[in-house]
């Protein structure tokens, strides 16, 4: 009796432990892993959200940046934490992009990951050189089916949004487009703005102020509603009559797939929280963001339906990473 009095004490204690632990959480420092380099839109959003709940909780979180191999680094880290709320991760269009485009990975964004809360969208557009004879999207694709050649578009490397931007579009409209890498947005819009190429779907934030200026022509957004950043911008889908294209660079938080649901709930309830404040949205507007809030649920559900999608548009335009 007296051993099996132990066992059951020993057990209730082993109940109760993690149950203490979850509600007082957090008490320690909280890390928000970037997977990304230190200053780019990645890393922004996640120091906008770090310094709010820092605010709320009292506690630190601190943004760390583990970059490499696109993004897997980073990703692979955090779902090898410990799965206990104070390891999280920053996620971009990448985090469903990766498991197809790299292959071997240690991670997959539906199985090793709980979803916190979405953010919202940064929206690309779609914008040619003067040059090229097309005002519209209907015209730009238009042009391309009758074009001897492919025409090209430029974009920041492959597998960024700018890339899948094209890419979907070409599957879409049933065109051929000719992907030109660079290693970055700066390079690519130098030889767009020069010509050398036609075309590139780039950020409203970057693309708007050369539209405006007369410098690039801006046919449409790629997003499935038009931009706040340019509301007199159709979208895609609705000048080009292509109802499946939707294409934006969205960010949220998850947690390694283990994270107690408790602690799941109260960050889930604190990001929504954080997003309904004034300041926030203003922060992100700075970024080009469209707040579009997602609960943990919805969140989990959206990234799992953008890793089918662009694992099959990847898979079917053949696309690897050099």
């Amino acid at each position: 009796m007296k051993t099996i009095r132990t066992l059951v004490a020993t057990l209730a204690c082993a109940c109760v432990a993690p149950a203490m632990a979850q509600a007082d959480y957090p008490s320690k420092p909280i890390r928000i892993i970037v997977p990304f380099s230190a200053g780019g839109i990645v890393d922004s959003v996640a120091r906008v959200v770090a310094d709010k709940l820092q605010s709320r909780y009292g506690k630190p979180v601190v943004v760390e940046n583990k970059t490499g191999a696109g993004g897997s680094i980073g990703t692979g880290y955090v779902a090898q934490s410990p799965a206990d709320g104070y390891t999280l991760l920053l996620v971009s269009p990448s985090h469903a992009v990766l498991p197809t485009l790299q292959k071997g990975l240690s991670w997959n964004p539906v199985r090793d990951f709980k979803a916190v809360a979405g953010f919202g969208t940064v929206p690309n557009v779609i914008v040619v050189h003067p040059g090229v004879p097309a005002k519209t999207m209907a015209e730009f694709v238009a042009l391309a089916k009758s074009s001897t050649t492919p025409l090209t578009y430029a974009t920041a490397g492959i597998g960024t949004s700018n890339h899948l931007s094209g890419e979907l579009l070409a599957q879409e409209a049933g065109i051929k487009l000719a992907h030109v890498p660079y290693k970055g947005q700066t390079d690519a819009l130098n030889d767009l703005l020069s010509g050398r190429v036609a075309m590139m779907p780039m950020s409203a934030a970057l693309a708007m102020p050369y539209a405006k200026a007369g410098k690039l022509r801006p046919l449409a957004v790629t997003t499935a509603k038009r931009a706040e950043a340019a509301p007199d911008l159709p979208s895609v889908a609705e000048a080009a009559k292509l109802p499946n294209y939707q294409v934006g660079t969205w960010f949220g938080l998850v947690a390694p797939g283990k994270t107690p649901e408790p602690v799941l709930r109260k960050l889930s309830s604190d990001m929504a929280a954080t997003l309904a404040m004034p300041d926030v949205k203003a922060k992100f507007d700075t970024l080009g963001m469209e707040l579009a809030p997602q609960s943990a649920s919805e969140f989990d559900s959206f990234i799992a339906k953008e890793t089918d999608k662009w694992g099959k548009v990847i898979k079917q335009a053949g696309i690897e990473l050099n």
